[in-house]
């Protein structure tokens, strides 16, 4: 290699920023340790201020190739032994004791006893070798307690153990596996939940919905948790707000509502409990659809603590649920079937109304209706307040709810 060129530390600098004209290259590393103890006496590096010393290094670097630590290593020992050396070490290693054999023949013998203690896994292994003269255990039977757990760390030992079971599905006798069928009533709910986020490993509130499949009649409520103590009653209250008969009660497989407790509620109310099919990610489109465009633009995705389920539930029983029924316009599908019997849906601007004006536009709406409920009354209540009115008042009441909740807990933080 001939660097006679680069003489001085200005040389240097340009070769580094790439205006130079000098390629250099080095073959052996014999050639490279005496390279770089030609180049440090050359440019006395010694001398050298700090910055002139990282230059002088930047190029050891570039042109040997060695990392930037590995060049401060070699400076140090020519600066502490003014030779500079290979040093060839070629180390062994550990002989291998155990085997690949060993290590399987353990996992075998794990696997038959159910992964006993350390101790109890080497006596096996005595036994195996001593009384019953199976000589494949012959170096598993000396080996220690301590190193035994070291083979069970080991990756060859986990691949002769891993094992793969299909999912089981459990078997639920718990409601119909079946579609909802109508027939135009109302009276058929589909219901979902929506959880309200978690946040340092803490649940959020969780808001149960449910959508009339024929008149998109939508109560949602909220909750703190999912369980019996607290589900049942809102449930209860939930079925309580529809103005018309709950004939059918349609969810996904979750177990929040196919339990006892639920089917029992329905059972006591004649509601028929019907669940998703497999297969047919459709079932419950209409509530998944309802989550995103009434829940989740309502309230949020962002965390909300469980204390405030009340807090919530009240808010949805006074504004949400009266205004997304009597004063919020929705699309309903109108089914067309073609020359060739193939059917779609589409969505009309006509056929679209709200859900009150859905079930009035039934035939004979009142026969739906609860015991003591009529029509006017429910005409008196829609016509007390206009839809832009309800819609002001919702967002009021939107904005004290969510300024009470961040105080609240900006005062407990």
């Amino acid at each position: 290699m001939n660097d006679a060129q680069i003489k001085t530390l200005e040389q240097v600098r340009q070769f580094l920023e790439g205006t130079g004209v000098v390629a250099l290259t080095i073959d052996t590393k014999e050639d490279r340790y005496a390279w770089i103890q030609h180049t440090l006496i050359r440019f006395r590096y010694r001398q050298l201020g700090k910055a002139d010393k990282g230059l002088l290094l930047g190029f050891l670097q570039k042109v040997s190739g060695y990392s930037r630590i590995q060049i401060k290593r070699l400076v140090r020992q020519s600066m502490k032994t003014g030779t500079l050396k290979r040093r060839q070490r070629t180390v062994n290693g550990f002989t291998r004791t155990y085997t690949r054999e060993d290590v399987q023949l353990l996992a075998h013998t794990d696997e038959l006893h159910g992964t006993l203690s350390g101790p109890a896994t080497k006596k096996l292994c005595e036994r195996a070798y001593t009384v019953f003269g199976q000589a494949e255990y012959q170096r598993l039977a000396g080996i220690s307690v301590g190193h035994l757990y070291n083979l069970r760390h080991g990756t060859p030992y986990r691949a002769g153990r891993r094992h793969f079971e299909k999912t089981r599905p459990t078997v639920s006798r718990i409601g119909e596996r079946r579609k909802p069928r109508p027939e135009g009533k109302p009276g058929y709910l589909r219901v979902d939940t929506v959880h309200q986020g978690d946040l340092d490993g803490k649940k959020g509130v969780y808001h149960l919905n449910a959508v009339d499949e024929v008149t998109q009649f939508e109560i949602v409520c909220s909750v703190e948790k999912i369980s019996e103590r607290y589900l049942i009653p809102v449930l209860a209250a939930l079925l309580e707000q529809f103005p018309f008969v709950i004939l059918g009660f349609h969810a996904d497989n979750g177990s929040e509502y196919i339990n006892q407790h639920v089917a029992q509620l329905l059972n006591k109310l004649l509601v028929e409990l019907t669940k998703s099919r497999s297969r047919h990610s459709n079932d419950n489109a209409l509530v998944e659809s309802k989550n995103g465009a009434i829940v989740r633009k309502h309230l949020g995705y962002g965390h909300i603590p469980q204390r405030f389920a009340p807090l919530i539930n009240a808010f949805n029983r006074n504004h949400l649920n009266p205004y997304i029924n009597f004063h919020r316009p929705c699309f309903f599908p109108i089914v067309i079937t073609d020359a060739q019997g193939k059917q779609r849906k589409t969505y009309p601007y006509e056929a679209m109304m709200t859900p009150y004006d859905k079930l009035k536009s039934l035939p004979e709406p009142g026969q739906y209706l609860k015991p003591g409920l009529t029509l006017k009354q429910l005409d008196d209540s829609v016509c007390a307040i206009s839809d832009n009115d309800a819609a002001q008042q919702l967002n009021e009441a939107k904005r004290k709810l969510f300024k009470t909740i961040f105080e609240q807990e900006h005062r407990a933080a």
